[in-house]
């Protein structure tokens, strides 16, 4: 079984040549051989590497050079700012870069305006259309705003980010982690969205393998379909709440959807709506 990592992240210790924005939440870094590391030693074959937002805005430099030190086995994600005025020629840019797969948009983190009609937000969605070019896009904490955006754009491939819930950076875990899940689930009846089931270890109030994220899970996979689900860690900023070997493991080795599913959700419905492999890179 082909394993695929939805999204990851890589970057080095902050420095005065790649300054950080603001601080993530995990290790002090996490370099690209220390991720491609990590990744052997439980066999994931590859991943999509998201330039962390948080401390490198729309700088993708450090992620275009993790590409091209470890060929084959990341795809990677930028962040994309909607108050770029040039922002078409960005995402033409980023459409040409090699195994680059799709744009983000983080509408909290962002700080964009609340207001679904904003012009550069659907710029965006509109743009990455043209371009062919899928969008992910993080709602959580906006969920009205969210989806209002992706009814408006039913010619983008939308990648509904980490359940669009939100999902806190360190322990305790709110009570109802999934509260708001059956707003995210209508999302389930428009065909141009996906969703990546990333970071779902982190809401369990369970230990390994975390057998109480199963239930709510079940639900997401029965409304969008397997063929819309893509599985992944989020790593690195679930490191408060279980190491990488647990993210895998707790899809991996379950019981709880077959093995056929498993493999389209682990690598398989990344692989046709990305358009990307590691063994095709």
């Amino acid at each position: 079984m082909l394993i695929i990592d939805a999204q990851v992240h890589a970057y080095e210790r902050n420095h005065p040549g790649r300054p950080w924005h603001k601080i993530l939440t995990g290790p002090p870094e996490v370099t690209g051989d220390q991720m491609v590391a990590a990744m052997d030693a439980v066999g994931v074959d590859g991943a999509i590497l998201v330039s962390p937002f948080t401390m490198y805005r729309y700088d993708a430099s450090y992620a275009l050079e993790v590409k091209k030190r470890h060929p084959g086995r990341f795809a990677l994600i930028k962040a994309v700012d909607p108050t770029n005025p040039a922002i078409a020629d960005v995402i033409a840019e980023w459409k040409r870069a090699p195994d680059a797969v799709a744009v983000r948009m983080l509408l909290v983190r962002g700080g964009y305006t609340e207001d679904p009609a904003d012009p550069g937000l659907n710029r965006v969605l509109a743009e990455a259309a043209r371009r062919s070019l899928p969008v992910n896009l993080h709602i959580a904490g906006r969920l009205d705003q969210g989806i209002e955006l992706i009814r408006r754009h039913g010619d983008t491939q939308i990648i509904v980010d980490h359940l669009g819930l939100v999902q806190p950076p360190e322990p305790p875990l709110p009570a109802a982690p999934w509260a708001e899940l059956p707003n995210v689930l209508t999302l389930a009846k428009l065909p141009h969205v996906a969703i990546k089931i990333s970071g779902a270890c982190v809401l369990s109030h369970e230990p390994f393998p975390y057998n109480d994220i199963w239930d709510p899970v079940a639900r997401v996979i029965d409304a969008f379909g397997i063929d819309r689900c893509m599985w992944g860690t989020d790593w690195t900023r679930a490191v408060k709440f279980l190491t990488y070997a647990q993210g895998v493991d707790a899809f991996r080795v379950t019981d709880r959807i077959s093995e056929s599913d498993k493999a389209k959700l682990m690598g398989g419905t990344l692989a046709r709506i990305y358009g990307w492999s590691p063994r095709q890179s």
